[in-house]
């Protein structure tokens, strides 16, 4: 069964952008490589949703660099940042969930 610790993020506080992006960087890595792993070793498992959680997995990473680069105006940083990370978490909860799907 597939388990995967997205903790990293959920008690961070955010020293600096770039702490961020490492950590948004690093999660999305790990999930695409699990991803792989899994399309690899699993009998059952189609090429076109493969797919297209590969391309989800990009997308988010994409997404969320690119939030973490462009605040919005008008939010204080600290309130910005807690609901980016509140929101990656839930989309990487959402990913892995999708994952594990494609084992079974």
């Amino acid at each position: 069964m597939l388990t995967f610790d997205v903790t990293i993020l959920y008690n961070t506080t955010m020293a600096n952008k770039r702490e961020l992006k490492r950590g948004i960087s690093y999660i999305c890595g790990e999930l695409f490589a699990e991803c792989i792993a899994t399309s690899t070793y699993s009998n059952n498992s189609d090429k076109a949703n493969v797919d297209s959680l590969l391309k989800t997995i990009i997308r988010t990473h994409s997404d969320y660099i690119k939030r973490v680069s462009h605040p919005e105006p008008g939010m204080t940083a600290k309130k910005y940042y807690c609901a980016i990370i509140e929101s990656f978490n839930n989309d990487v909860n959402d990913i892995v969930d999708q994952i594990k799907n494609l084992y079974s």
